[in-house]
């Protein structure tokens, strides 16, 4: 059964803008922590930005005030505005779901984005 279905990726120019969306099962999306997070080729996992059930928000130094993320609670789906895109920001993106502790669910396929110079 798949749990986490991102999309919106593509390719795009420096500079521009991409909208990912994330639409997550129940079970991951109630009372969890969102989140988005990206790999690089040849990098680790990181943490991009999350979002609690009330709405508050974190983000990685290097996307603030460029990226923002937003939940969508009727619909279980997490949504990541990328602004300003830089080459950079190239990597895999994929969101989970976090209870404080671990993430609760197994990674899906992620979208790629990939930012041309």
């Amino acid at each position: 059964q798949v749990q986490l279905v991102e999309s919106g990726g593509g390719l795009v120019q420096a500079g521009g803008s991409l909208r990912l969306s994330c639409v997550a099962s129940t079970r991951i999306f109630s009372n969890n922590i969102m989140g988005w997070y990206r790999q690089a080729p040849g990098k680790q996992r990181e943490l991009v930005a999350r979002i609690t059930n009330g709405g508050t928000t974190t983000y990685a130094d290097s996307v603030k005030d460029r990226f923002t993320i937003s939940r969508d609670n009727t619909k279980n789906t997490v949504y990541l505005q990328m602004n300003s895109l830089k080459p950079d920001d190239t990597a895999i993106y994929y969101c989970n779901g976090y209870n404080g502790r671990i993430f609760v669910a197994s990674w899906g396929q992620g979208t790629q984005v990939t930012v041309s110079s």
